[in-house]
């Protein structure tokens, strides 16, 4: 046994996870190199690692669980890691000329891939389970709990920041008789999102939030602000308080953390979320001191880990129809391990997902608070 694998074994032994094991979050390592290059490359190489097969694990999403609750990966800490966090703090990873590389690397992947992968309005952030038993449910639950957040009623023009596909703006034109404009980045998402609400009172638009000038009596931003970056939060509230009408609500849906940090993870950061950031409770409250005030602070974020479980199951219900667009076993080694480490994240509190309901001025009498 070499010195590497000794290290690793012994690493894992504190997280109760074996190697070649039976047990089904045991991991089974099919190349020898796996231990080094992990120790090496922290992360990354774990990462990169599974996408090249030089190991497996069946509950993959079990195993990221008993590794970030046992605190091991703050025990594998390379040096050269390092660099992404001083470069984020020199440079403004999220200025308006980076603002579409997202939209291109991610979020323009294929509809087709979220087609299959998302509910059938295509709504890519967390589902409310508080009284839902599957993903549409969920979904529906979630987008019907912003709308009543906010207080929608007829007739509001309402302003979404990160619009996706258009599944809010759609149920909510559609249930609350509201006029919706929705911003983002992703050509993909508004070709598609254009053409499914074309007969809808919605305005989709090819825009960076900070070019967006009308007023509006609700805004709502619903998985966006994660691609925001502490160097522009306090702009991204002065765009919001400057588009919100003084008896407007603002409602800011995030995922969110409570370890400060500058960057996503290297390996989510290279593969899946180009310049992203989670933020952490502070960071959002001095953006929004002096601007607005705080009516309701909403943690659900265990809820990601089952609406995180339900897309990977309609990946793997779908793997052979995705091979054949062009999906190959890479991309799903690496799609698997993005979603299954996300849910094993939540599961394990790391991740939390905030839902931040502000006013300008405060509201008359206080603010009901909505579950």
């Amino acid at each position: 046994m070499s010195k590497a694998e000794s290290i690793v074994r012994g690493l894992l032994e504190l997280a109760d996870i074996g190697v070649t094991g039976e047990r089904p979050f045991d991991i089974q390592v099919t190349n020898p190199d796996f231990y080094q290059r992990l120790l090496g490359n922290g992360s990354i190489g774990l990462g990169e690692a599974y996408m090249d097969g030089w190991w497996d694990c069946e509950q993959l999403d079990v195993m990221i669980y008993k590794v970030l609750r046992a605190d091991l990966e703050h025990r594998i800490s390379p040096l050269k890691l390092l660099w992404p966090v001083l470069w984020s703090k020199m440079v403004n990873l999220q200025s308006s000329k980076r603002a579409f590389r997202i939209g291109e690397h991610h979020y323009d992947l294929g509809n087709d891939l979220y087609r299959l992968m998302l509910d059938p309005r295509m709504t890519y952030t967390c589902g409310y389970w508080r009284d839902a038993e599957n993903l549409n449910d969920a979904q529906e639950a979630k987008l019907d709990l912003v709308c009543r957040k906010v207080g929608l009623k007829p007739g509001m023009r309402v302003l979404d920041i990160g619009c996706g596909w258009g599944s809010f703006a759609g149920f909510a034109a559609e249930r609350y008789g509201v006029h919706v404009t929705g911003v983002t980045v992703s050509r993909e998402q508004i070709e598609l999102g254009q053409e499914r609400y074309r007969d809808l009172d919605i305005d989709l638009r090819f825009q960076d939030y900070r070019d967006v000038r009308e007023q509006y009596d609700r805004i709502v931003s619903l998985g966006m602000f994660e691609h925001v970056g502490p160097k522009n939060y306090r702009t991204y509230m002065g765009v919001v308080e400057r588009c919100l009408k003084d008896d407007g609500l603002f409602l800011l849906h995030t995922i969110g953390t409570n370890t400060p940090i500058t960057a996503v993870d290297p390996w989510t950061d290279r593969y899946i979320f180009p310049g992203g950031v989670l933020p952490v409770p502070k960071q959002v409250d001095e953006a929004s001191q002096g601007i607005f005030i705080m009516e309701d602070w909403h943690n659900f974020g265990t809820d990601y880990d089952p609406t995180l479980m339900a897309w990977m199951h309609n990946i793997d219900d779908h793997r052979q129809e995705l091979e054949r667009l062009g999906y190959d076993e890479r991309f799903y080694r690496m799609w698997r391990f993005f979603l299954l480490s996300s849910a094993g994240s939540a599961r394990a509190r790391r991740n939390q997902l905030w839902q931040i309901v502000y006013s300008k001025k405060g509201l008359d009498g206080g603010y009901n608070a909505i579950r």
